[in-house]
């Protein structure tokens, strides 16, 4: 799921490229501006960074300071991503899911609109939060079972970077 999704937000990039592009040259060239332009360039960044965090994990391309966690096997090393996961991650993404549900909720219900003039309505990046985190953790379960089949001696060295982009 994770893959597909990282896939799509490569469009999403462009798209948010594009909207971008034309919103400064009108904005520029034309001398005239949109709010809700300006909102959608920051709707499709909020969906790529939130969508794509799930994916990025995917492909181990978190940032990470290895310089001491490096020097250890890749038992401990399979130990602390498996204890990192189930201690810091997991309580942190369900946190984030929970708590930003009802503010999605209230925005669809209430149909919440950008306060801004000819701004946008504001429900749909608001369930990119709990839809992100979402994704976040399911891949989470995905990496800690990897972990856990590592340790085990059901598969060989989790966590490699997946460098094939296509």
């Amino acid at each position: 799921m994770n893959e597909g999704i990282g896939k799509l937000a490569y469009w999403l990039v462009l798209v948010a490229v594009a909207v971008s592009s034309v919103n400064a040259v009108v904005r520029y060239g034309l001398n005239t501006s949109s709010n809700a332009w300006l909102e959608l360039q920051w709707y499709l960044f909020s969906a790529v960074f939130l969508l794509c965090a799930g994916y990025t994990f995917l492909r181990n391309e978190h940032i990470r300071i290895d310089i001491v966690l490096g020097r250890f096997s890749k038992r401990v090393q399979a130990w602390v991503d498996v204890l990192g996961i189930i201690f810091f991650m997991f309580p942190m993404t369900l946190l984030i899911m929970v708590l930003s549900w009802p503010m999605f909720m209230d925005s669809f219900v209430t149909n919440e609109m950008s306060s801004d003039a000819g701004g946008l309505i504001r429900w749909p990046v608001k369930l990119l939060v709990p839809v992100g985190f979402f994704l976040l953790t399911a891949q989470g379960v995905s990496e800690l079972i990897k972990r856990i089949a590592f340790l085990t001696g059901h598969r060989n060295e989790p966590g490699e970077k997946m460098h094939s982009h296509s």
